[in-house]
């Protein structure tokens, strides 16, 4: 229990509460008197000692669940078999054959109402980068990555199929919504599970957070983890960043600049001594590559694309020709920003054209744009980058307008913050990623400084 309090007191003073401590002795002493049986007395009492303005108030109440529990576990709603006859149970067995064995699993987990264990939880949480995040307010952001992670979008829309397959088979209506709305409980109750969880990590994560945090940690952060103040950091890191890459780029240009050796036209050119190899010619290995780089501004990808863009600017010298465009849902070339000296006022003026919110973001449309305007910037010496998580709101994807580009261009790379296993749902980068020549995935700035330097090697 003294841990716990400690790690609150952590957490507060990592939200900006000022706790000293005499104020955190005092709260010790409060508890060791009031004692810890009563849950209500138990929070007031640590409520009173360790917050003194009334504005904290709030952040106390949302940290005091995530360490000591809401008292309420997440409720299911049980198992819809429990109620069914058993030809409606062999109606449902039938039914559910139909789906893929995966799929299957979780629709059958849910109808059975079983909460996630720890273990799951905590390998969930690995897996959407959860233990790197320590601001509450992504508290939500990363409860929705963890159900897609469990493919929760998939699952519903099986759900339905499923529903209107017992409909069809002959359940009656009635033990059609039964079974609906048992397993909408136990759905939501799976949900909170996964909410109170992330909140109980990133509260952890936030106690456990050094002072003063060193830029390698920030780097290795997953980009919607950041807080405002750490993106500012981020974006001072990136130029100091893009200053070595320019300079190792230049260096490695420069040492590759001979290629190497011609043999035919080695011999061509010593035919007038007689085949003796005087003068070697060598290959002209090295060129500067060309790149159309497409990039989705949307809120979800809005920071990582700013960085990329922040990249390219300092690298212009590297490159002999960028054609760059910008999209949420629907494309805008921004090439005309890139011309002047100042990056930070180049892309804050495609920021400020294309403006943030909740957008429907449609990448099919924006290709569109690019098919209808733009086609003739791919060549066979271009490099095609795009920078997006792939999601189209189930629009039109227009994979052959995306195929057309891939076939033009000399290599395809798209930079994307989101692993594989959580392309599902409204993501069609299934569809996508078959037709570049690499997929790289940037969710901090480490990964893509490495990406950009991989960019500009190829």
């Amino acid at each position: 229990m003294e841990s716990r309090i400690l790690q609150l007191i952590s957490a507060l003073r990592a939200s900006g509460v000022r706790v000293s401590l005499a104020e955190s002795a005092e709260a010790f002493s409060a508890v060791d008197l009031m004692g810890i049986q009563d849950r209500e007395s138990f929070r007031l009492s640590l409520r009173a000692t360790l917050i003194k303005d009334v504005k904290d108030l709030s952040t106390f109440d949302k940290l005091f669940p995530l360490f000591f529990g809401s008292g309420t576990p997440p409720e299911m709603g049980g198992n819809p078999s429990d109620d069914l006859s058993p030809e409606e149970i062999q109606m449902l067995a039938e039914a559910l054959k139909n789906f893929a064995e995966n799929l299957r699993q979780r629709m059958e987990r849910l109808m059975n109402g079983d909460p996630l264990s720890r273990a799951e939880l905590e390998a969930l949480g690995q897996l959407v980068g959860l233990n790197q995040a320590d601001n509450l307010q992504y508290q939500n952001w990363m409860t929705q990555r963890m159900m897609r992670a469990m493919a929760f979008p998939e699952v519903q829309k099986a759900m339905r199929e499923l529903m209107e397959q017992l409909q069809q088979m002959g359940m009656n209506r009635e033990r059609v919504e039964q079974i609906r709305e048992m397993i909408q409980q136990n759905m939501q109750g799976m949900q909170e599970q996964m909410q109170q969880f992330a909140g109980e990590r990133i509260a952890e994560n936030m106690s456990e957070r050094p002072r003063g945090e060193n830029i390698e940690n920030l780097m290795n952060r997953p980009f919607q983890a950041l807080s405002d103040s750490d993106k500012k950091v981020l974006q001072r890191e990136v130029k100091r960043l893009a200053a070595a890459l320019r300079t190792r780029i230049a260096l490695r240009q420069k040492r590759m600049k001979t290629g190497q050796m011609d043999p035919k036209a080695t011999i061509r050119a010593n035919l007038k001594y007689q085949g003796v190899p005087m003068e070697i010619k060598h290959r002209d290995k090295i060129r500067k590559p060309k790149i159309v780089v497409i990039c989705d501004v949307s809120t979800s990808m809005r920071f990582c694309s700013e960085l990329m863009l922040s990249f390219l600017f300092a690298l212009q010298g590297q490159v002999r020709k960028t054609h760059a465009f910008a999209f949420i849902d629907h494309l805008e070339s921004i090439s005309e920003d890139f011309t002047g000296t100042n990056a930070d006022e180049a892309i804050q003026s495609v920021l400020w054209r294309m403006p943030s919110g909740h957008y429907n973001t449609d990448l099919g449309w924006s290709l569109n744009d690019f098919n209808k305007e733009y086609m003739d910037t791919l060549n066979s010496g271009t490099t095609l980058l795009i920078v997006g998580d792939g999601r189209n709101n189930y629009n039109d994807p227009r994979i052959d307008i995306f195929s057309t580009m891939a076939r033009r261009a000399t290599r395809t790379i798209w930079l994307n913050p989101e692993p594989d296993y959580m392309w599902n749902g409204d993501s069609d980068m299934k569809k996508y990623a078959p037709l570049c020549n690499n997929v790289l995935k940037v969710s901090n700035l480490r990964e893509l400084a490495n990406a950009v330097d991989e960019l500009m090697t190829g």
